[in-house]
C-alpha cells in the first residue's frame, strides 16, 4: 500500500470516526452543554483531517483554511473542560464567570484562524511519498502557538479539577490525561516537516484511536452503554486477531498436512476471507440473537431502560395502596393484559382469581413474590413477571422500613410532647390548687348565696385544672344534641363584659352535636380569649353566628389582628398572643374539636379582624 494513500486513508477514517462520535455525543447528551462542546471538538477534528485530504487532492485553499482553523479545536475542548470541571465540590464562581466569556474565546479563535489564512500562514510542499503536504510558514506559527496555549490552558484546568473532584469525574479526568498524552504523541509528527525535518509522520496513522480513546475516557464513567459498547468492540478485536493468527498458523501447516491446494493460496487472501467471514458474523449477530430470543422467550422485551423506568415509578410511591396500583399499571402495560397485584403482610386465606395475579408476601423478615395464573402464558411473559416481581418485592421491603421509621418518629415526637406537657400540667395544677383551697376555706363564714357563687367558680376552676391535666392524655366525650342559645345565656354571667357588646345571631332552635361539658369549655375559652383583647376598646364587639352548613359556628371580634408570624402556630401549646396567657387555651379547644371529629380554623378573610370557624359533625365521632 503506498504510504501517501495510507496517510490519506487514516485521515479519512479519523474524520469519519470523529463525525460519528460527535453525532452520537450530541444526541445522547443533548441536555449537557459540556458534552455538546466535546461534540464540537470532534467536528473540528473531522474538518482538520478533511483539510489534509483536500490538500492531497489539490484543493489547496480549502485544505489550508480547514487546517488553519485548528485553534477552534482546543477552544471547544476548553469550553468542555469548563463545564465538566465546574460541577459538584469543584464548582467555583470564577469558573462561572469564565463560562460567560465562551463567546469571546470562540471569536478570538475565528479571528486567529482568518488572520493567519489571510497572511499566508502556510504553504504546500512535496517531500518523500507526498506530492502535496501542508507546512506552517510565518504567521502560521502564531496560529499553532495559540492552539497549543489554549490546549495547555484546558488541560491545566482539568488538572485543577482532578485535585478537587472525586469519584467518577476524577477518574474521567485521569483518563482524559492519558488520552491527551497519546494524542500529543501522535500529532507531534505532523509538525516535523514544518521544522525542516522531512520525516514520514508514522504516528499520524494511529490518529483514529485518539478520538475514540478521548471520548471513551470522558464518558466511560458517565454512560453505561459506552462501557457495553467498548466491551463488545474489544471482544471482536481480540477475536479478529485470534482468527488471523490461526489462519496464518493453518496456512503454514497446510502443506505438511497434505492440503497442497490450500497451502498455495496467498496468506493475504486467507486473511481477507477470514475478516470478511468475521464481519458477516458480526453483522448477523444482532438479528440472529434477536430471533433466538424471540423463539426461546417470545414476547419478552426487557432492557436496562425499561428496568430503570420500573424502578423510578415504584420508588415514587409512598403507600401500600399507591404501590399496588402503580405496579398493576406497569405490569399490565408491559404484558398487554390486566394483572392483579396483591401486597400481603400475612399468608392469604383465599384462592386466586381466574386472571393473572402477582402476590408479594411478607415472610419472616423478607418479602417474596408468587405468580398465580401464569402457567399457560408464554415463557417471555413469565420471565417479565418474574423480573418485575423481584423488583416489587425489593420495593416492598424498602417501603416497609420507610413507613416504620416514619411511624416511629411520629410516636417519638408525640410521646415527647405529651411528657413535656404532662410535666407542665402537673406543676401548674399543684401551684393553682393550693390558693384555690385557701379561697375555699376562706368562704366558710360568708352568707350562703355568696358562698355558693364562689364555690361554683372554684369548681369550674378545678375542672379547668383537670382539663389541663387531661390534655396530655386522651379525651373522652359523650356527644349529644345541645341547644346553643340556652348554653350561651348560662355562660354570660360568668364574664366581666364591661362595655363589650355580645351579639348572638343564631336561630332559636340552633343546636350542635357535642359533649355539653366540652362544648361549654370550648365556648368559655374562646369568649374569655376574645374578651381579653376587646374589653378595653370603646366599641368592642363579639359576634357568635351560625354558618351556612349544619354544625358550623363562627365567632368574630373586632380586636387587634393576629400577627402573620403567629397565625401558623396559633393552636400549638404554649403559644400565646394574650398578655398573661398560658398558651393552652386554643390548644385545648383544638383537641376538644378534634375529639368530636370536627375542627377549628382561624380566618382573616371573613370581614372581621379576628374570626374563628368551628365545625361540629352531625354524627358522633367514631
Amino acid at each position: 500500500m503506498p504510504l501517501e494513500f495510507a496517510f490519506e486513508l487514516m485521515m479519512m477514517l479519523t474524520s469519519g470516526c470523529a463525525l460519528l462520535v460527535s453525532a452520537w455525543l450530541f444526541w445522547r447528551a443533548r441536555r449537557q452543554r459540556s458534552m455538546k462542546a466535546l461534540a464540537g471538538f470532534g467536528v473540528m477534528m473531522a474538518l482538520w483531517c478533511a483539510g489534509h485530504v483536500a490538500v492531497f487532492y489539490g484543493w489547496h485553499t480549502t485544505g489550508m483554511a480547514l487546517i488553519l482553523a485548528n485553534p477552534l479545536m482546543p477552544t471547544f475542548f476548553l469550553d468542555f473542560a469548563i463545564g465538566f470541571v465546574n460541577q459538584g465540590p469543584a464548582r467555583r464562581s470564577w469558573l462561572s464567570r469564565l463560562a460567560r466569556f465562551r463567546a469571546l474565546l470562540y471569536v478570538t479563535a475565528v479571528l486567529v484562524s482568518l488572520g493567519t489564512l489571510w497572511l499566508g500562514g502556510g504553504s504546500i510542499i512535496a517531500f518523500g511519498p507526498f506530492e502535496h503536504y501542508f507546512v506552517f510558514r510565518g504567521s502560521g506559527w502564531f496560529n499553532i502557538g495559540y492552539t497549543i496555549f489554549i490546549g495547555v490552558l484546558a488541560h491545566a484546568l482539568l488538572l485543577w479539577g482532578f485535585m478537587r473532584q472525586q469519584g467518577n469525574r476524577r477518574r474521567s479526568i485521569a483518563a482524559m490525561f492519558a488520552a491527551g498524552a497519546w494524542g500529543l504523541l501522535l500529532a507531534t509528527s505532523f509538525i516535523f516537516p514544518s521544522l525542516g525535518l522531512l520525516w514520514y509522520p508514522w504516528p499520524m496513522l494511529l490518529l483514529p484511536s485518539y478520538v475514540l480513546l478521548l471520548v471513551y475516557g470522558v464518558v466511560r464513567y458517565q454512560m453505561l452503554e459506552v462501557n457495553a459498547w467498548a466491551n463488545r468492540a474489544l471482544l471482536w478485536i481480540l477475536m479478529t486477531a485470534l482468527l488471523l493468527g490461526l489462519m496464518a498458523l493453518f496456512s503454514a501447516m497446510a502443506g505438511q498436512l497434505g492440503m497442497q491446494a490450500l497451502a498455495a493460496v496467498p496468506q493475504w487472501q486467507l486473511w481477507l476471507y477470514s475478516v470478511l467471514l468475521l464481519m458477516l458474523a458480526l453483522a448477523l449477530y444482532r438479528p440472529v440473537s434477536a430471533l433466538v430470543e424471540r423463539l426461546i422467550y417470545p414476547g419478552s422485551r426487557l432492557d436496562e431502560q425499561l428496568l430503570d423506568t420500573w424502578l423510578a415509578q415504584l420508588r415514587d410511591t409512598d403507600s401500600w395502596h399507591s404501590l399496588a396500583r402503580e405496579a398493576e399499571q406497569l405490569l399490565a402495560r408491559q404484558m398487554g393484559q390486566p394483572v392483579t397485584v396483591r401486597l400481603l403482610t400475612t399468608a392469604p386465606r383465599f384462592e386466586p382469581g381466574p386472571g393473572l395475579e402477582l402476590w408479594c408476601l411478607h415472610h419472616k423478615q423478607d418479602w417474596q413474590f408468587r405468580l398465580k395464573g401464569f402457567d399457560d402464558v408464554t415463557p417471555g411473559m413469565r420471565l417479565t413477571a418474574e423480573v418485575f416481581g423481584s423488583l416489587l418485592a425489593t420495593r416492598c421491603g424498602l417501603l416497609e422500613r420507610s413507613l416504620q421509621l416514619a411511624e416511629a418518629e411520629r410516636k417519638r415526637v408525640s410521646e415527647q410532647h405529651l411528657v413535656e406537657l404532662g410535666g407542665l400540667s402537673a406543676a401548674m395544677a399543684h401551684e393553682l390548687r393550693n390558693p384555690l383551697n385557701i379561697i375555699s376555706m376562706a368562704t366558710a363564714g360568708l352568707e350562703a348565696e355568696r358562698k355558693a357563687m364562689i364555690q361554683d367558680q372554684l369548681k369550674r376552676a378545678d375542672r379547668l385544672i383537670v382539663d389541663m391535666l387531661a390534655y396530655s392524655g386522651q379525651l373522652h366525650i359523650q356527644p349529644r344534641a345541645v341547644p346553643l342559645l340556652p348554653l350561651l345565656h348560662s355562660l354570660r354571667p360568668q364574664f366581666n363584659w364591661q362595655d363589650v357588646q355580645l351579639e348572638l345571631t343564631l336561630p332559636e332552635n340552633y343546636q350542635v352535636f357535642a359533649d355539653p361539658y366540652r362544648l361549654q369549655q370550648v365556648l368559655t375559652n374562646l369568649l374569655d380569649n376574645a374578651l381579653s383583647f376587646v374589653r378595653n376598646q370603646a366599641d368592642g364587639r363579639i359576634v357568635l353566628a351560625a354558618g351556612t352548613s349544619a354544625g358550623e359556628l363562627w365567632l368574630h371580634n373586632n380586636g387587634p389582628a393576629i400577627p402573620p408570624d403567629m397565625q401558623a402556630r396559633l393552636f400549638r401549646p404554649f403559644v400565646s398572643h394574650r398578655p398573661g396567657g398560658s398558651g393552652l387555651g386554643l390548644a385545648i379547644v383544638q383537641r376538644i374539636m378534634e375529639a368530636h371529629g370536627g375542627h377549628i380554623e382561624y380566618r382573616n378573610n371573613a370581614g372581621w379582624p379576628v374570626s374563628f370557624m368551628l365545625y361540629f359533625p352531625e354524627e358522633p365521632a367514631s
